[in-house]
């Protein structure tokens, strides 16, 4: 291999700039500098010690863990927990109770920890004003920590504004410095504020406190939360290393301040991005070595081992090496010094191209960001699973065997690190300097069991056993509530899978009689014979082309469903068919992998799974539960971000079109990046108000929005942007029409557990669960709702918020409400986490952001065609 080509393997290509030479590479995470350490050389200017990064490139309180000023709001989203929202006092019948009475009560136990606190604990903040003033705010901490004899060792400073555990003499004290220069600065030091420990700065200053702790005990932040790199999990079978860690949140709750802490994993791969990148160029080749490194390697989830700092990829610097300069203060320094006098870290490689990272932090004094961050390959690990991973089944299961944690065992690592936190000696200090420190054992609390819901189905009606959560075999041989006879259907297939798919013909004819579905015989095409054309045998590109033109020139406005027997699950293929049949042809389709049909023992259970879906597809309606309310709509919306497409925003709307709700109306709408969801919906949701008033002859009285995909601070837009939305959107259809609403928030990623003790062992809950006590926040009308049984490991809990309530529905009618409608997703017989409505809005933005990337056919409005 010549010089060059060598140099390209590494990654070094022609390609357009990425900006000007003075993009700086990622820095040391700042830390909290003792005034030893610091050189007072004037007015607002200090020169470190050696090693240490000018804290000027981020704003940072004293403790150095969080890098916001304590208290401060607004800027970018640092209140991932929506602190400060009150939505229940605006709900006059849930002021005084927000909890339900029915069900059986049950024992639990949850993975909260109270914080201990002296007696009439308060937090004291005190505005600091220099004179003359001081630019710099390491300087500022330098000056003010001098006096240590009067303010003590517990302090939080942030440039301006000081926190104390105790109250100084005097309403104002001035203190007196001197900087090495010998310039004299007077500090004045005014309380501003006695602050109980609920109020939300104390809050925020719990968890800013906590995270010193977590340091103490030698973890490391990545994101927002904390691993324990000294003591990985490897699986070298795979190149992966497991760090473990702990999710953690001081909040108040009902009745106290807790700590909700969750077990944790951070999956590294072992192989740094130069080696993915060398592996890469001898696959694919020097020529198409460019465009394949840039798709794989651009959207990825890096991790900096000498910081422990993860990075986005967002372009890669073709032209830059670690010969490449960078402006370091008054002066140049290549990368590669950089890192070796920063890190001593050397490089192996000055040929690898670099990677940037968009830094999207605001600057110092909130000035804007510094620029993209150039980072060394070399010394950046793949985080995460790829796709082909999470596919594999042994590395899935390897995987599971450290993450899937049973409750007992969940249990045991949450007490060893609260444990860990009460042995270790400087922990212990910093707490007790602060007067806190945390409860030793879990939560106990009582929860509530909600009865199980009886399952209609046709003439039918049947009970199922909870605890496995699924009714497959009690709806066996009977018939559905609602039939779309199968008259005009095609089949389509590969030469290789006739076998397969005559097998699933047979299987469908058997399956479907017991349940009720008219089922002719299907119009079968295969990519050899056609139906009356000739086709030969080809390659997989031109097969794919050959289906797209079957489908074209076969389906018609005739046409109920198409069924393809896909080869294999390439993505391609599938988006082709889907795209198709979604946009430019609309009919339902099915798709199912011949890989699939291949296992006799289970043929049977695919079959009748696949006849379910293309029954409900067309508009069929297979079971219901007993819903008592009358003239409600309920309505399900969710959203996705299409990474092909920019991260353009893709929001789904689904909503009831019967009493039963077994009939829906489905809606997605793609929207530019940044836009606001239910401005896209507006249309989406009057457009389902239409369709029920054409299926009911009348608009519904009663409309309950379930709204999934609400991510960590985006309650408050929620609050004030998209419930006053819907509320007019709603008012344009009629004069006076003014139905009740309701609008309650889902959220599935929460850090929550919760264990039951059964026959003396901890496990997980039952199905219908219900927990709206204790761990609930007093600000809220929210609740939580175990609705599914899991096999393995501990089950995950999804939380209730309702936002908006007009309806005046009592606390135990919306949470039996919640649970029933878990039963009605089509495509799982038996319970799932959320709500129906909004995993059909999932699964409709999914396809479209996955598979279609445009607006599908309105014609397919009222069918389940993306199931």
């Amino acid at each position: 291999m010549t010089g060059r080509a060598r140099a390209r393997s590494r990654g070094r290509a022609r390609g357009q700039e990425t900006g000007p030479p003075g993009v700086t590479p990622s820095q040391e995470a700042p830390r909290e500098v003792s005034p030893s350490e610091v050189e007072l050389v004037g007015r607002g200017r200090t020169r470190s010690v050696p090693g240490v990064v000018s804290s000027e490139a981020v704003i940072q309180i004293s403790a150095g863990f969080q890098q916001v000023k304590i208290g401060e709001r607004g800027g970018r989203r640092r209140d991932f927990h929506d602190e400060g929202i009150n939505t229940r006092q605006a709900m006059e019948h849930v002021k005084d109770s927000k909890t339900g009475i029915s069900g059986s009560p049950i024992d639990l136990k949850a993975n909260f920890f109270k914080i201990l606190s002296r007696p009439q604990w308060v937090l004291y903040q005190y505005h600091v004003d220099f004179k003359p003033v001081m630019e710099s705010r390491r300087l500022r901490s330098a000056l003010l920590f001098q006096h240590e004899e009067t303010l003590g060792k517990a302090r939080t400073f942030d440039g301006a504004i000081l926190f104390l555990p105790h109250r100084l003499h005097n309403s104002e004290t001035v203190l007196y410095s001197e900087t090495r220069m010998g310039e004299k600065v007077q500090i004045t030091v005014t309380l501003t504020n006695e602050l109980p420990p609920t109020s939300p700065v104390c809050l925020q200053f719990y968890n800013i406190i906590f995270r010193r702790v977590l340091r103490m005990l030698n973890m490391q932040q990545i994101g927002r939360h904390y691993y324990n790199p000294t003591d990985p999990l490897n699986i070298p079978q795979h190149r992966l290393t497991i760090w473990p860690g702990f999710t953690t949140t001081i909040l108040q709750y009902e009745s106290s301040i807790m700590l909700c802490t969750d077990v944790s994993h951070k999956v590294l791969r072992s192989e740094t991005v130069l080696s993915f990148m060398l592996e890469l160029r001898h696959r694919t080749g020097e020529q198409g070595f460019t465009a394949a490194c840039t798709k794989e390697l651009v959207g990825l989830i890096v991790l900096t081992k000498y910081n422990n700092k993860t990075y986005r990829i967002d372009d890669i610097a073709w032209d830059y090496t670690p010969n490449n300069t960078f402006k370091r203060g008054d002066s140049e320094i290549s990368f590669k010094d950089y890192y070796k006098t920063q890190y001593s870290l050397d490089i192996s490689d000055d040929h690898q191209v670099l990677l940037v990272s968009n830094v999207k932090k605001a600057g110092p004094s909130g000035r804007p960001p510094p620029g993209p961050a150039l980072l060394v390959p070399e010394f950046c690990y793949l985080t995460g699973l790829t796709d082909k991973m999470r596919a594999d089944f042994n590395i899935m299961k390897d995987l599971s065997t450290h993450t899937r944690l049973t409750p007992e065992q969940r249990e045991g690592r949450l007490n060893r690190f609260v444990g860990n936190i009460h042995r270790n000696a400087n922990a212990q200090a910093e707490l007790t300097t602060w007067g806190l420190n945390f409860d030793n054992k879990l939560l106990s609390l009582k929860g509530r069991v909600l009865p199980a819901e009886r399952i209609l189905q046709g003439p039918t009606t049947y009970e199922y056993n909870p605890w496995q959560a699924d009714w497959s075999k009690e709806m066996r041989g009977i018939p559905l509530i609602s039939c779309r006879p199968l008259e005009n259907w095609i089949m389509l297939f590969t030469p290789r899978n006739v076998d397969v798919a005559q097998a699933l013909l047979q299987t469908l004819n058997r399956v479907s009689k017991p349940l009720g579905i008219p089922m002719q015989k299907a119009l079968v095409w295969n990519s050899k014979s056609g139906f009356n054309m000739e086709m030969t045998w080809l390659q997989y590109e031109d097969r794919q082309e050959s289906l797209l033109k079957a489908l074209q020139q076969n389906v018609n406005p005739a046409t109920q469903m198409v069924v393809v027997v896909l080869p294999s699950n390439r993505k391609d293929k599938y988006d082709s068919v889907k795209k198709y049949l979604c946009v430019d042809c609309p009919t339902p389709s099915q798709c199912v992998v011949a890989r699939t049909l291949s296992r006799q023992q289970a043929l049977m259970t695919v079959a009748t799974k696949i006849a379910l879906q293309m029954n409900c597809k067309m508009g069929g309606e297979l079971w219901s539960v007993d819903i008592p309310l009358k003239q409600l709509m309920i309505v399900g919306i969710d959203c996705y971000h299409d990474t092909a497409a920019g991260k353009r925003s893709i929001g789904a709307l689904v909503a009831s079109l019967n009493h039963g709700m077994s009939r829906w109306f489905s809606k997605c709408v793609l929207q530019s990046r940044g836009q606001e969801i239910m401005d896209g919906l507006k249309g989406a949701l009057q457009g389902a108000l239409k369709a029920w008033l054409k299926h009911n002859k009348c608009l519904p009285s009663r409309i309950i929005v379930y709204r999934d995909g609400v991510g960590d601070g985006m309650l408050q837009s929620v609050v004030n942007y998209e419930v006053p939305q819907i509320m007019g959107c709603i008012k344009s259809m009629e004069q006076k029409y003014e139905p009740k609403l309701t609008v309650v928030v889902v959220k599935k990623r929460i850090s929550s557990r919760f264990f039951a003790r059964i026959d003396g062992k901890l496990t997980n809950p039952p199905p219908g669960t219900c927990i709206d006590t204790e761990v609930t926040r007093p600000e809220w009308y929210d609740f939580f709702i175990v609705s599914q049984a899991v096999r393995m490991g501990s089950v995950s809990p999804t939380h209730y918020n309702v936002v908006y309530d007009s309806s005046g529905l009592k606390p135990d009618h919306m949470q039996r409400l919640t649970y029933k409608l878990c039963h009605m997703y089509y495509n799982w017989q038996g319970i799932i986490r959320v709500p129906a409505p909004c995993q059909y809005a999932h699964k409709l933005a999914f396809l479209v952001g996955q598979s279609i990337h445009r607006e599908p056919n309105t014609n397919l409005d009222d069918f389940l065609y993306y199931l």
